[in-house]
């Protein structure tokens, strides 16, 4: 179960101005000294105020583009030197979090695949005990909440209170056309628990391709988060990692003012009374369900006891995958998508089932 997080929201950091977006950018990897300075002055010219490059990459293969190391920070200490930018970068051991504090970096972040490791986690988190560096922990690459949630609790508990997170979706198989799945869900349940902390979307991972990052940036602001950290490069096209999903800075400047910018709330009276009465109406209907969910569980009690009665098992492959393809299909001409209906039914038949084994087990 999750625990309060003691944490300083990211608006008090001194980081970041308002309105949304919150902004962080820059080359997915720091490859030379002048591609890094290039980069940072076309951000800086149109008010990028935290900058963003990998120094340490863990890649796939090996073989492939690794990063620069150590050396890249003497690049990011100038670019802070030059233009005033914060600077960030993701590290995923001991060694990468003191080479940083060493170096003056501002932000950290952690990869997707090191918070999916409780050890590194819990690694890292020592090595910043007594720090005051904010960070920012991405999503573990599958879709584990717990898992991310138990990154930041060993974060926290090391005395790091400036805790922020950065949603990139998850790895999957299905086929889609970005390259991570967003799992918008898990996003939004995050950021239900911990509302006060700042939360970023990064639509360069989720999509992997510079064609859907103003969807994906349009979509983060609709639900209410608080930036985006997006990967831009001074020429693409020359990039020696990730190269298709990097924008130019001029790229990323028009990204950015295209996007609609919603408030998260509204202090108009008629809308206050307007969507007091629709979400009333929202109560009745949910306590509705949970009747009729109840309703259900207690037929398939009954149902339990009738199976154990004729010696039956419980899972009925056959029945279950006919039952929800029919609610797939009705649901469809209901204007319900076929991914809310699966979620909810596989979520009421799970409880079926467990419900008809406690019966078993009586």
């Amino acid at each position: 179960m999750a625990h309060e997080l003691d944490i300083i929201p990211g608006t008090e950091w001194g980081f970041f101005t308002l309105p949304r977006p919150m902004c962080i950018a820059g080359p997915c990897s720091a490859e030379t000294e002048e591609q890094v300075m290039e980069t940072a002055r076309g951000l800086h010219e149109f008010g990028i105020h935290v900058y963003r490059a990998g120094i340490w990459k863990p890649r796939t293969h090996p073989g492939s583009f690794e990063g620069v190391g150590t050396p890249g920070l003497r690049w990011l200490r100038k670019v802070k030197e030059t233009y005033g930018m914060k600077v960030c970068t993701e590290v995923a051991s001991e060694k990468h979090v003191l080479e940083c504090l060493k170096s003056g970096v501002d932000i950290i972040w952690i990869g997707a695949r090191t918070t999916a490791n409780p050890f590194l986690m819990q690694e890292i988190a020592d090595a910043l005990s007594g720090t005051d560096i904010p960070v920012l922990v991405k999503n573990p690459v599958s879709p584990d909440l717990d898992l991310w949630v138990g990154a930041l609790e060993r974060l926290n508990r090391s005395g790091i209170r400036k805790l922020g997170v950065v949603h990139r979706g998850f790895s999957t198989s299905a086929s889609i056309p970005y390259r991570n799945d967003p799992g918008w869900k898990i996003a939004i349940e995050l950021r239900t628990r911990y509302p006060q902390m700042v939360f970023f979307a990064d639509p360069s991972h989720m999509g992997g391709d510079r064609k859907y990052l103003q969807e994906l940036s349009q979509r983060a602001m609709d639900l209410g988060l608080d930036g985006l950290m997006v990967e831009s490069h001074c020429d693409p096209s020359c990039a020696w990692s990730d190269a298709r999903q990097q924008l130019t800075p001029r790229a990323l400047q028009n990204l950015l003012e295209s996007l609609v910018i919603r408030d998260n709330t509204s202090d108009n009276e008629a809308y206050k009374e307007g969507i007091d009465v629709l979400r009333a109406r929202i109560d009745v209907i949910d306590e509705s369900l949970l009747k009729l969910l109840k309703d259900r569980m207690d037929v398939s009690r009954s149902i339990g006891r009738y199976k154990k009665e004729h010696n039956v098992a419980i899972l009925q492959a056959v029945r279950w995958e006919q039952l929800l393809s029919d609610m797939v299909a009705s649901a469809a001409s209901l204007g319900i998508s076929e991914e809310a209906v699966r979620g909810v039914m596989t979520a009421i038949h799970e409880e079926s089932v467990r419900v008809q084994n406690q019966v078993l087990e009586a």
